[in-house]
């Protein structure tokens, strides 16, 4: 099923490959404006605020809490009932430390508040609180693919593995344009994005 969406594109491939051109061309200007340092991290209208850059130019839906439930495989994320609940309660979550951050960040994927996009926006978005409270972010570059999700795809059970596979990331190059660059294109990769770099956009 293609998604709505403002190109009027009807065909899944050609559709994935302008999601992945224009929204990569929109995470670069969201580093480069200065976007990124207007956010209160960890808020869960800083999120609708990144999806909403992020995605602007393909889907109505930027930015806008799901109003449908979804799943992926057999996980089925925060049925839309509790779905406001359940981002009121996430956003309350401390992030002081590596481990609260980081269990905040499982706690939002699980959510997955949007439609589409919400791990690559959920990213940026630990990212900003990783940033704000310890001085560092993911070198995503360094996180391995396979290891990353397999590592996602247990921690709402189980979240030491993904805590190991973050922190041996950590990067104190908090504001270096090609760890970021470098960050948004291993972040499109693990979704299976990979027909554009976005150095060349």
């Amino acid at each position: 099923m293609i998604l709505e969406n403002k190109l009027h594109i009807t065909e899944e491939a050609e559709l994935a490959r302008e999601e992945e051109r224009l929204s990569k061309k929109r995470a670069l200007e969201m580093f480069e404006s200065g976007f990124l340092d207007t956010l209160i991290p960890g808020t869960v209208e800083s999120l609708q605020k990144i999806h909403a850059f992020l995605f602007q130019d393909v889907y109505k839906f930027a930015g806008k809490i799901r109003t449908v439930n979804i799943a992926k495989g057999s996980f089925r994320f925060a049925p839309v009932m509790y779905l406001k609940t359940s981002l009121t309660n996430i956003e309350k979550m401390p992030q002081e430390s590596f481990d609260e951050i980081v269990e905040k960040y499982v706690e939002m994927n699980a959510a997955h508040p949007f439609r589409e996009g919400n791990r690559r926006s959920t990213r940026i978005w630990l990212d900003l609180m990783l940033k704000e409270n310890l001085g560092q972010v993911i070198d995503w570059s360094k996180v391995n693919k396979e290891d990353y999700l397999l590592a996602m795809e247990r921690s709402p059970i189980r979240d030491i593995e993904i805590k190991h596979v973050l922190h041996e990331a950590l990067t104190y190059a908090i504001s270096d344009r090609d760890v970021y660059i470098k960050g948004i294109d291993a972040s499109y990769h693990y979704e299976g994005y990979i027909s554009y770099k976005t150095e060349y956009l």
